[in-house]
Order: structure tokens, then sequence, then C-alpha cells
């Protein structure tokens, strides 16, 4: 896909798509909002020391590279599945400015060693597809180029603590936002385990307590009212 780059309120990058006329992020601040939706309340909601997370949207990579700096920092072990339909050009994932706008203190972002957070940044991007690769002792990253519209061909090895579900917005990808893909979420976690996501709409949180998930409606990122964390229900034995 086509895809503009483009700067948000928050000084961090974002991508345009305009075949599909949907940012990547919020334009309110791509940091601001991977950092509140996934990070505060997803990983860092998560008890696990060793967690298994499951990711619908690998995108820029600014969920993963957040992720294994707040791993580091909180001394938890991550194994980061990651799925996407369209992988981003390494020479566009160059472009982007996460690491300096990290390294730099944008908001509520773990403030780190400049030179280090790009390396690990390319890392994430110039690490093959469809092999298990540790970025760092605490973080292995596992990209898949999948389109995960069909749910029941995805068959991983376990189960997965943690879901950060980032797709496209449901009118812009309504195929990723059906009761089946919920569903089969649903059989992919473990017990306790969590599901976080931006949208917030009547409709996916319904899909979510019918597939099984314990559904809160939490304050929003800047320019969104609410975003959504699902909790799976123990199956009673």
């Amino acid at each position: 896909m086509k895809t503009i780059l483009e700067i948000t309120e928050d000084g961090s990058h974002t991508l345009y798509v305009p075949e599909l006329d949907e940012h990547y992020h919020s334009t309110h601040g791509a940091i601001q909002e991977s950092m509140h939706v996934f990070i505060d309340a997803g990983l860092r909601h998560c008890n696990k020391e060793h967690i298994h997370l499951l990711e619908i949207g690998f995108g820029t990579g600014l969920n993963g590279l957040l992720t294994l700096l707040e791993a580091e920092k909180l001394q938890k072990k991550v194994f980061y599945h990651t799925l996407e339909r369209y992988p981003l050009a390494e020479a566009a994932a160059m472009q982007l400015n996460y690491p300096e706008q990290i390294a730099t203190g944008a908001k509520t972002a773990p403030v780190v060693d400049d030179k280090k957070t790009t390396r690990m940044f390319h890392l994430l991007h110039q690490s093959p597809w469809e092999r298990a690769t540790a970025i760092t002792p605490s973080f292995t990253l596992l990209k898949e180029e999948t389109d995960f519209s069909h749910p029941e061909q995805f068959q991983p090895p376990r189960q997965y603590d943690l879901i950060y579900f980032d797709a496209f917005a449901p009118e812009k990808q309504p195929e990723m936002w059906r009761e089946a893909i919920f569903q089969r979420l649903s059989t992919l976690c473990g017990d306790d385990a969590i599901l976080t996501t931006y949208c917030a709409k009547g409709a996916v949180r319904r899909m979510l307590q019918s597939a099984g998930f314990t559904v809160e409606r939490l304050p929003g990122p800047p320019g969104k009212r609410e975003m959504l964390r699902a909790t799976k229900m123990k199956q009673l034995s």
C-alpha cells in the first residue's frame, strides 16, 4: 500500500494510507496513543513475568518498540508474535522518528538512550519474517506475514497472555472486526489473558463479551473518549 509520512500532534510520525483514507495512528499523537492503549492498559496491567503476546497489525513497529523498552524497564520477558498483512517497506520504516521522539521524552514514553533505541527499532524491521529472533535477552520477535481475516487458518503453538488488537478502523477494514475474529482470539487466550484495543464501539464490545471476555470501557487517549480492555474469563471445570 502507498503511504505518506505525516507528523502527529505529539511530534511523532504516523503514516497516511490514501487507498483507505486512514492513518496508522491517531493524529492527536502516535506515541501517546500506543503508550495509553497498549502499554499502560495492556502490558503494565499484565502480571505475568514471561508474557506471550499476540499483536494484530505490526504496522510501523511502534507498539513493538515501546513494548521492548518497557519490558526491559519492568524486567519482564516477552515473546512478541505479530501478524501483518501489508508489511511496511524497510526504507519507509527508517524514516520514522520514534527513536528520537522516545529518547527526548515524548509524553509518557520511557526515556532511554537514543542510539540504543534506534538500533532496537532497526532490528525490529530488519529481522526476518516467519522466524523467531531474539532482539534482546528479554524480547523475542516473531513477525508473520498473514491475513488474519481468515482466523481459522492461524494455528499458533500455544496460547497468549496479552493481545494488542490494532487493525485499521472497522469502517476501513470491516473484515477484521467480525464475531469470528473475536471468537478465534478467545480460543487463543489463556485464563486471565488481556486484550486491548483503541476501538470502543458498542458492537465491538458486545462481540468481545459474546466471545467470553469481560470488557471494561476505559478513558481513551487524546482525541478519543474511550477505549476497551477485555479480560478472558476463566473456564469453569
